[in-house]
């Protein structure tokens, strides 16, 4: 492999890029409404980021200082981002995710484990997690605990976000639409996950 000869600013303009859960600078662009020929060229190397640093670091989430000289918060670590149809096949025994292969998000202070994040679909724990929130669900901690939430696969195969309850053993919604009811298993729990943390942004 060629060495990487662009200037270390620009490889960490690349690297927060990356880390914050872009995979190509026209996703950051587009969703940040930046001009593309200049970030592109940002990254290159071909010109200096002195000006846009503050702007760049800000949208990343690492200090300017870091973009600038390599001092200070860099991006912390991140979580891959699955759907509830692929965490279903990330249960026992396939279990392992590749995070190359999807958009990660940043997760400081998350304690040691095996973490993805999964977007939130519909209302069915909207008084924990609102619909479009992210749950960050670790992988590490398949126990079931009574009170506890969790991901699971339910007997049709399919993954769910609930609270375990026992005695007798069931899923509970948490939500404020009283048309969801309890699951009730009829075999044994596969736990993909125990849900450790809720991200929800305000719209505007």
């Amino acid at each position: 492999m060629d060495p990487d000869l662009r200037p270390d600013a620009a490889i960490r303009l690349e690297t927060a890029r990356k880390k914050r859960g872009f995979r190509s600078a026209k996703a950051a662009v587009d969703y940040f409404g930046w001009s593309y020929p200049t970030y592109k060229q940002h990254e290159q190397g071909i010109r200096g980021i002195g000006r846009a640093a503050a702007k760049y670091a800000k949208a990343f989430r690492v200090s300017e200082g870091w973009l600038l000289t390599g001092e200070g918060d860099g991006p912390g670590p991140t979580v891959p981002i699955v759907s509830f149809t692929q965490a279903g096949k990330l249960s026992p025994p396939n279990g392992y995710v590749e995070s190359d292969e999807f958009v990660t998000i940043p997760a400081g202070g998350l304690p040691h484990g095996d973490w993805i994040a999964i977007r939130v679909q519909g209302d069915s724990m909207d008084l924990f997690s609102p619909p479009g929130s992210l749950i960050f669900v670790n992988r590490s901690e398949r126990e079931a605990v009574d009170g506890a939430f969790y991901v699971v696969t339910t007997d049709d195969g399919e993954a769910t976000y609930k609270r375990y309850r026992k005695d007798p053993e069931r899923l509970e919604p948490e939500s404020t639409n009283r048309d969801h009811k309890a699951i009730y298993p009829r075999s044994p729990l596969t736990i993909i996950g125990r849900v450790r943390r809720t991200l929800y942004d305000f719209p505007g």
